[in-house]
């Protein structure tokens, strides 16, 4: 049985554990890295000992949140005597290689803002109108008794700003302006943040944009289309999987476009499937078919099939959304 609580019950919690394991879901984005590297240097700050754990490594644009960490406050997995999840709506995004804490009963807590979520953890924090989960880790540090200093307040900005698109996106909030106003008065250099995350690219990368753009397929009278980046391109171009990131929103900001994906192949086969829809089409709904879900505007899931396959089952997912037959969640 999953247990709902407030802010306050949360931050009591986390009060009275120590040696806390924090988990963050596979393919990393900003938001599970900073609500996992804030909750972690709050702990920290607290003379906690506290690890994140990820399946895979973080991208290279993120790899600031982890600098000048206190290494005698760290701690193994082994070593672990509380399980936190952190943005992860289902123990299947968490990956294969963190496969322990899958089983039921393995995660203590759960802070996420996904209304998908499946309340797999004993307790949970769940927040689903607010835009980012580093949002409700703001609230939940601060309940802590913690002082946010530069160090939390960029991880808790790279969570708000890359789940708002640079707050560009239909579910920025006026509390994410209210929250990164609070931020930026610790004086982190939130400039740097954002040319990292939404400006810069690599060579690579502008050479496997042009790659995957070769691919773009549309599909339901022009009303979705699609993009895929196989491992080949990654292998030709030089680029990794990182790089995929700045193009996941490419097939939706075509004109006359609701639906956008982007395939990514995976190494061990099958597509990891990013979707973006306009506010007339819930994208959580479309991953939910196939074991996946998010958000209504952006949600994920995975596809163990070939690629003309995955395209064929995406088409008719696409084609039942926009005539309204697919189930609907709400925020």
């Amino acid at each position: 049985m999953c247990n709902q609580l407030t802010v306050q019950q949360t931050a009591q919690l986390l009060l009275e554990r120590d040696r806390i394991l924090i988990l963050s879901h596979q393919s990393p984005d900003g938001d599970t890295i900073g609500s996992g590297y804030a909750l972690c240097r709050a702990l920290h700050q607290l003379g906690k000992r506290a690890a994140v754990l990820c399946a895979d490594a973080i991208p290279w644009r993120m790899t600031f949140v982890a600098s000048g960490m206190k290494e005698a406050l760290w701690l193994t997995p082994e070593q672990a005597e509380y399980v936190v999840a952190v943005d992860i709506a289902d123990v299947k995004l968490m990956g294969s290689a963190l496969s322990q804490y899958q089983q039921p009963g393995a995660v203590d807590l759960c802070i996420d803002h996904h209304p998908s979520n499946t309340r797999y953890a004993r307790d949970l924090l769940l927040c689903p109108k607010e835009a980012a989960a580093c949002q409700i880790l703001y609230d939940v540090i601060t309940a802590m008794g913690v002082s946010i200093d530069q160090k939390i307040a960029q991880c808790l900005y790279l969570g708000i700003a890359t789940d708002t698109g640079c707050f560009r996106y239909s579910n920025t909030q006026s509390r994410s302006h209210e929250i990164v106003s609070k931020l930026m008065e610790t004086g982190f250099d939130w400039y740097s943040i954002n040319y990292r995350m939404f400006e810069l690219k690599t060579k690579a990368q502008m050479d496997l944009e042009r790659r995957a753009l070769q691919t773009l397929h549309f599909c339901c009278d022009g009303k979705a289309a699609m993009i895929a980046v196989t491992q080949e391109m990654l292998s030709q171009s030089g680029a990794t999987m990182d790089d995929v990131e700045g193009i996941t929103a490419t097939a939706r900001n075509l004109e006359g476009v609701e639906i956008g994906a982007t395939l990514k192949e995976r190494p061990e086969g099958g597509f990891k499937i990013s979707v973006r829809t306009s506010e007339s089409v819930d994208a959580s709904a479309i991953c939910a078919v196939f074991g996946g879900g998010g958000h209504i505007r952006a949600s994920g899931c995975l596809i163990r099939e070939p690629l003309e396959k995955a395209i064929r089952l995406l088409e008719e997912r696409f084609a039942a959304a926009l005539a309204g037959t697919l189930p609907v969640f709400t925020d």
